[in-house]
C-alpha cells in the first residue's frame, strides 16, 4: 500500500495541526514571492524577445524541441515534418525558424497529443496548408477550453482569436496510421488519464514513442478532471500503453528528458501505487487536504517528485470524487 501513515500516526500529526498550520503559511507566502521572482524573470525574458527552441537529435530524422511549454517533437519524412505538439502562445513562429534549421522540407502535420495550452497554443502561427491531427475527444475538448484541474489560472483561448486557425482538421477515436515505411507515425487512444483525449504518437520505424503529458515524467501527473481525465484510470490507461505498444525502446515525456520502455512500466506502477494510497485514506475517513499533506512518495520510487501540497489536494480530490461510497 503506498499510504505509508497508519491511523494512529495520523493522529499523534493532528496534535501538531497548529504548528504545522503556521509552518505551511509560512511556506506558502514563502513560494508565492518566489512565484512572484520567477514571474518577472519570465515576463522580462519574452519582452525582450527570448524564444529560444533547444534541439535535441534524438534519432538521425527525430528531434525533441524543447522550451515554452511541453516537449515538441520534430520528425522529419521524405515530404514533410510531422510535428508533435506546439507549445505556448507565441512559440509557434520558434519552432518553425528552428524546424528550417534542421531540414528544407516543409511542416506538414501537426499532432497534439492533448487539448492543454502548453501543447496546442502555437498552432495559431502554422500555415492553414497544416494538417492538424487529434483525438476526437481532444477536438471537443479544444472548443470548450476548460480550465485546467488544480492549475489555479485560465490561458487566454488563443484560438478565439485566431478565428478558429490551428484547430484541428482531422480526428481519430482508437488509432490511426498516417504515412507508409520509414514515414509511418502511429496514433493510439488507450483511456482516460491526463485528460480525455491524450494520444500516444508511435515512430515505429524508429522504436520511439511519444507520451505527452500521459507521462510527464517522474512526478504525479496533473489528473484534469475539468478535461476528461481520470484519477482511477490512469493506471490501467498507463498499463495499455506499455502493452499495446511493445516494439519501442525510447519514449519522449511530456516535460521531462527522453525515458526508456521500462520507466513507463515504473511510471504505471507509481502512479497505481498512488491511486491506490488515496483509495485506503478516503476509506479511512482521511480528507484529500490532509492525505495531500501527509502522503510522500514510497521510497522504492527514487527520483519521483512531489508537487505542493494545494496542487496535489486537487488530484487526490479528483480520486476522491470517482470512487463510489
Amino acid at each position: 500500500m503506498g499510504l505509508s501513515i497508519r491511523s494512529s500516526s495520523w493522529e499523534d500529526g493532528m496534535s501538531n495541526r497548529t504548528k504545522a498550520n503556521s509552518m505551511t503559511r509560512v511556506w506558502f507566502l514563502t513560494m508565492l514571492m518566489a512565484a512572484g521572482i520567477a514571474s518577472l524573470a519570465v515576463s522580462t525574458t519574452q519582452t525582450q524577445g527570448e524564444r529560444v527552441v533547444e534541439v535535441e537529435r534524438l534519432k538521425d530524422n527525430l528531434y525533441v524541441l524543447r522550451g515554452g511549454g511541453g516537449n515538441s517533437a520534430a520528425f522529419v519524412t521524405s515530404d514533410g515534418v510531422v510535428l508533435i505538439d506546439t507549445k505556448v502562445a507565441g512559440w509557434g513562429q520558434p519552432l518553425l525558424d528552428r524546424i528550417s534549421e534542421l531540414t528544407t522540407n516543409p511542416v506538414t502535420t501537426i499532432i497534439n497529443t492533448h487539448t492543454h495550452f502548453d501543447h496546442v497554443s502555437g498552432n495559431v502561427e502554422f500555415p492553414p496548408s497544416v494538417d492538424v491531427v487529434v483525438h476526437e475527444n481532444t477536438k471537443s475538448l479544444l472548443n470548450e477550453w476548460n480550465p485546467v484541474t488544480g492549475l489555479g489560472r485560465e490561458p487566454p483561448n488563443v484560438f478565439d482569436t485566431s478565428g478558429g486557425q490551428g484547430m484541428p482538421t482531422q480526428t481519430f477515436t482508437d488509432s490511426l496510421t498516417l504515412g507508409s515505411g520509414a514515414d509511418q507515425v502511429d496514433l493510439y487512444y488507450f483511456g482516460r488519464a491526463h485528460t480525455g483525449g491524450d494520444a500516444w504518437v508511435v515512430f515505429p520505424s524508429l522504436r520511439v514513442m511519444h507520451a505527452g503529458d500521459a507521462f510527464p515524467g517522474k512526478q504525479v501527473p496533473i489528473m484534469d478532471a475539468n478535461n476528461g481525465g481520470s484519477g482511477v484510470d490512469y493506471p490501467g490507461t498507463l498499463w495499455n500503453a506499455y502493452a499495446g505498444v511493445p516494439e519501442i525502446d525510447t519514449i519522449i515525456t511530456g516535460h521531462s528528458t527522453p525515458m526508456m520502455r521500462d520507466d513507463l512500466r515504473e511510471y504505471a506502477t507509481f502512479v497505481g501505487a498512488f491511486v491506490s494510497a488515496a483509495r485506503s485514506a478516503k476509506r479511512d475517513g482521511f480528507s484529500a487536504e490532509e492525505f495531500a499533506r501527509v502522503w510522500q512518495v514510497p521510497p522504492r520510487f527514487m527520483g519521483y517528485r512531489k508537487p505542493a501540497p494545494e496542487r496535489l489536494q486537487a488530484y487526490v480530490q479528483v480520486v476522491f470524487d470517482e470512487i463510489e461510497e
